[in-house]
């Protein structure tokens, strides 16, 4: 259950809530790799500075098998030869898109993930990367807090 410290949107506006959860079950029936989508939604969660999805996100990861150290070091992915072409290519355009509205769009990364993934593909990666910035946003403007863990749960 998430707490929130300012405004509760999905309890005020339940439809808008089904709507988006919606387009999560889309995705996720889109066959596109549940580890990657879990980099992409965690990268996008870093850019927005989302600590509830960022919790939620890696949290997800590690309990589908990811390293702590590729977690560790995405916001450095660039540098580091942990991610795979695919992978890279996603996360380029996840970015791009998160940015867009201070940089504009990356031709390149667009390129780079036409490049890497089907059609289908990417029109999925596409829908979750817009799907995790509502999802961010949300969130950060209802003042949602990352539920306690005790450490012992990873």
């Amino acid at each position: 259950m998430v707490e929130f410290t300012r405004l509760n949107p999905y309890r005020d506006l339940p439809d808008a809530f089904k709507a988006l959860s919606a387009l999560e079950a889309a995705v996720a029936k889109s066959g596109l790799d549940p580890g990657l989508l879990d980099l992409v939604r965690t990268r996008v969660s870093q850019l927005n500075g989302c600590a509830f999805c960022l919790d939620m996100h890696q949290h997800d990861a590690r309990k589908r098998g990811e390293s702590q150290q590729r977690l560790d070091v995405l916001a450095g992915w660039r540098d580091a030869n942990l991610y795979s072409a695919r992978e890279r290519a996603a996360l380029g355009l996840a970015e791009s898109l998160t940015l867009v509205a201070t940089r504009g769009f990356s031709e390149a990364a667009w390129e780079e993930a036409h490049k890497a993934f089907q059609p289908a593909e990417l029109s999925a990666l596409l829908f979750a990367i817009a799907s995790i910035n509502s999802w961010n946003r949300l969130q950060i403007a209802g003042g949602g807090q990352p539920p306690k863990r005790d450490g012992a749960e990873s």
